[in-house]
């Protein structure tokens, strides 16, 4: 598999734990309980469940305002509406739901808090669809709430980005930032259990360093689920997205670097192989001898007039990756992003923009100095 390696990325490991601007000091944790995986509390279903839940003392009294709907056929937008509309039962009801789903969503994220990976985590961007709505914010706001008034001292905030499109800019952040120069954006992949999502993104990086300007130019969705295609169906409709992409590309004179950056789910290892957690994609991703990087350089082995570069990381680190530009005053954050399950990521800045020390480095190099210094690192080192 060595040699796989060397075919897909001159760059970079994939699934790699070093990454330009931070490290990432765990992912795709599946905390557990008697009641089974902790994530399950905090899901897109988990919260169409609470929901319904909620709705069914009215449904037997016949005063149910949603009607004969199915709770998980309600979209996010109408219940969005519903929470500053005039009706105040309908209303109640979904703040209800809210309500319990921050419990839940406090209790799995006080547990990853209480790992050895996650201890002194400051802030917690959180992603995923079910973030991409005002009962989803809301959530995101009552979880700070009860955890602060636990006396964690944790931030919780929604991504900046659209989810889908922070899932396309997180992998800039897989290459370092040379391979930017002379280029306008590079190609991205989001592969989801439902969807796979394809897009050119722009780095804009002249004008942002740090890429907290990039954007998606342009993006392809496929819905594989609808389709149910063979795993080499899926990768063959991935190939021809992309192709697509670099030809619009070229007719619009936006020159592409020679990369692709990949998020998949799973724990991928170094070779571009997924050691588990993509049962959800068609077919058997998990097989010894399947490389969907490989794959992908056979089918596209230029990128203008150099070879192609690819590095694929977990797509809930690559989501949280997005965020790096707006995190660079704190050392440690983390990621939680709440979709079909509950993905998570734990990082450690390594730079600031100015490329000096690590920043949790330099705060005890600046503790040796002071004469409390060796007294305040013994004191964060004791809390780890």
């Amino acid at each position: 598999m060595a040699e796989d390696t060397a075919l897909t990325t001159g760059i970079a490991h994939h699934g790699a734990a070093r990454l330009p601007s931070v490290d990432i000091d765990s992912f795709n944790i599946e905390l557990k309980d008697d009641d089974g995986f902790l994530g399950d509390r905090a899901s897109k279903g988990a919260f169409r469940k609470i929901f319904d839940r909620w709705r069914k003392p009215l449904r037997k009294s016949g005063e149910d305002p949603f009607g004969d709907e199915p709770s998980d056929k309600i979209s996010k937008k109408k219940l969005d509406e519903i929470l500053v509309g005039d009706d105040t039962e309908a209303s109640a009801v979904v703040h209800s739901a809210i309500e319990e789903f921050a419990q839940g969503l406090a209790h799995v994220t006080r547990r990853f808090l209480n790992t050895k990976d996650w201890a002194r985590t400051e802030r917690i961007v959180v992603g995923g669809g079910f973030r991409d709505s005002r009962l989803g914010e809301l959530a995101i706001a009552r979880t700070e709430i009860i955890l602060k008034s636990e006396d964690f001292k944790v931030d919780m905030v929604p991504i900046r980005f659209h989810p889908d499109d922070a899932g396309l800019i997180g992998t800039l952040h897989l290459a370092p930032s040379w391979i930017f120069e002379a280029h306008d954006g590079v190609l991205a992949v989001d592969i989801g259990g439902t969807n796979i999502r394809c897009g050119v993104v722009e780095t804009r990086w002249k004008k942002a360093p740090d890429l907290s300007k990039a954007a998606v130019w342009k993006s392809e969705l496929w819905r594989h689920a609808d389709d149910e295609p063979t795993r080499e169906g899926a990768v063959k409709r991935l190939v021809k997205m992309l192709k697509d992409l670099i030809a619009t590309a070229e007719k619009d004179n936006l020159k592409l670097a020679p990369f692709i950056g990949v998020a998949c789910p799973g724990v991928i290892n170094e070779d571009g192989s997924i050691e588990k957690g993509a049962q959800n994609l068609p077919g058997n991703w998990e097989s010894s001898k399947f490389n969907l990087p490989a794959s992908l350089v056979e089918a596209i082995p230029q990128i203008g007039d150099h070879d192609t570069a690819i590095v694929m990381h977990n797509d809930g680190v690559v989501q949280g990756l997005a965020e790096v530009p707006f995190m660079q005053d704190v050392a440690r954050w983390g990621v939680l992003t709440i979709g079909t399950g509950l993905g998570n990521a734990r990082y450690t800045n390594r730079k600031k923009d100015n490329g000096k020390d690590d920043k949790a480095e330099k705060k005890d190099k600046d503790d040796d100095g002071d004469k409390n210094g060796k007294k305040a690192r013994k004191a964060r080192k004791a809390d780890a």
